[in-house]
């Protein structure tokens, strides 16, 4: 995760950053000369908070359909001296998914780019993932020789290979170059790196590095705390947790919660974790003492603890700290929102207005809040709800925020929803097509769109064709 440049919410740019549907419809309404500026700027540098989860790369392909777009900055971008230098995922991922969905909507120059870049560039693996989903056998079959030369035949680069193929999440090309007659040489190793795979894990099966069967309470928590003198450190607390649910018995209560209260960081973690899970009458108080500890590390894991705890006790405890102003209060306040009862209303409304007026519209415990405020039917948070929608730069938050307002708002299906068909996320998308009033002709013709598009997820797809069925319900 990263923090990126995100540009106002009012502007094209900040539009089209955050997803919304409202970016798409003022770029098409734009010099196509401004929106393809923008557009190029948010591909070639990703705005997501987090670009593992969110969702952009089928936004911004039918961006460039729409506006007719030329992929030569994309080009530029993939093939620049930086790529040898940076051949980080996040770098060039989305510009390669965006290629990809062009590729599907029938984007010949798309689909070249795609081939050369998995030959020559230095994030090839995802290019070649898109390409195996996409590609016919004959051009996948070309590309081998060219990708399995980047290893060099040395036993360090056998091993790479053997992990290339391991972990490939498209297995479909591999499978083509170890079948291939034209490349015998390249099957041949191909075959060879899928067979040392397979014995490497096998190899690993039969030699666990972790807890056996046997180990007192004592080792799995030394042995928690040996994996942060690793280089790199090891965060072990959360398996040493289930190691210790299989391990630990009732005589062994006592030497958990004295690990709790005293222990070192890695073996605290994991006591205070273990006590939470199982809901000791002592959990809290070791929590509330833990998320004062200077150490960062056993304060998180504290709060971490309590957030799992399940019991009503935690969640009375949970209407004591909502008013503290730390983490162990966001926790609390987002344990109300989300297992709270009808007359917490107020408390999570007023963690929501504090928690946006404090650390802003992408805090994390606003995920909770704002699914807090829907699941209670809080109607005076939908003032909070659209500035949420409209300033948070996380497409999720947003999705959310849409949702809230979908069970609180009465003007959301003339409003934001009608938006929410262009949006980034499909379960935006699908929301909006649930809800959106059919009044006005651009919301008819997108739910068209939608429904025919085959690049369209399935469920989206199926909310947008019951608004066209007998059995339809006009809104």
């Amino acid at each position: 995760m990263f923090d990126p440049d995100i540009a106002p919410s009012g502007t094209l740019l900040g539009l089209l950053q955050r997803g919304r549907g409202d970016g798409t419809l003022h770029a098409l309404a734009a010099p196509r000369a401004e929106a393809l500026a923008a557009l190029n700027q948010c591909v070639l540098r990703d705005p997501r908070r987090d670009w593992q989860v969110e969702n952009r790369s089928l936004y911004y392909a039918r961006l460039y359909l729409d506006l007719d777009g030329d992929l030569a900055e994309l080009e530029e971008h993939l093939f620049h001296p930086d790529d040898l230098l940076d051949p980080a995922e996040e770098r060039t991922g989305l510009a390669l998914a965006v290629l990809g969905h062009l590729a599907s909507y029938g984007r010949d120059d798309a689909l070249a780019l795609l081939r050369r870049y998995a030959a020559t560039g230095g994030n090839w693996s995802w290019a070649l993932d898109e390409l195996a989903v996409r590609d016919d056998d004959a051009a996948l079959a070309a590309l081998g020789e060219a990708v399995v030369a980047r290893f060099p035949r040395t036993p360090e680069g056998e091993a790479a290979l053997a992990a290339a193929v391991r972990d490939a999440f498209e297995p479909r090309p591999w499978r083509i170059w170890a079948e291939d007659p034209h490349a015998p040489a390249t099957a041949a190793r191909v075959r060879a790196a899928r067979e040392q795979g397979s014995f490497d894990r096998w190899q690993r099966q039969l030699r666990p590095a972790g807890p056996r069967p046997g180990w007192s309470v004592r080792e799995v928590l030394d042995w928690a705390q040996e994996g942060l003198s690793l280089h790199p450190p090891q965060q072990r607390h959360v398996p040493a947790t289930r190691c210790l649910n299989a391990v630990a018995g009732p005589e062994d209560r006592l030497e958990i919660i004295e690990a709790a209260a005293f222990g070192p960081g890695a073996a605290r973690a994991t006591a205070l974790r273990y006590l939470a899970e199982h809901d000791d009458p002592q959990a809290l108080e070791l929590i509330e003492a833990a998320a004062a500890d200077p150490s960062g590390a056993v304060a998180d894991a504290a709060v971490t603890a309590f957030e799992r705890m399940r019991g009503p006790a935690a969640l009375e405890r949970a209407r004591v700290w909502v008013h503290r102003t730390d983490a162990l209060g966001a926790a609390a306040a987002g344990m109300l929102a989300c297992r709270g009862a009808a007359y917490d209303a107020a408390l999570v409304l007023g963690a929501l207005r504090r928690t946006v007026r404090t650390e802003g519209p992408d805090a994390p415990v606003l995920w909770d809040l704002v699914d807090g405020t829907g699941r209670l039917g809080i109607g005076c948070a939908a003032p909070v709800l659209r500035h949420l929608y409209r300033e948070t730069s996380s497409s999720h938050l947003r999705g959310r925020a849409a949702r809230a307002l979908a069970a609180t708002d009465p003007s959301f299906a003339a409003g934001f929803a009608v938006e929410c068909l262009w949006d980034c996320e499909e379960t935006t998308r699908e929301l909006a097509a649930r809800h959106v009033a059919t009044a006005d002709s651009r919301v008819v013709d997108q739910l068209r769109r939608l429904a025919a598009d085959p690049a369209e997820e399935a469920e989206v797809q199926t909310a947008a064709c019951d608004r066209f069925g007998p059995d339809a319900t006009p809104v």
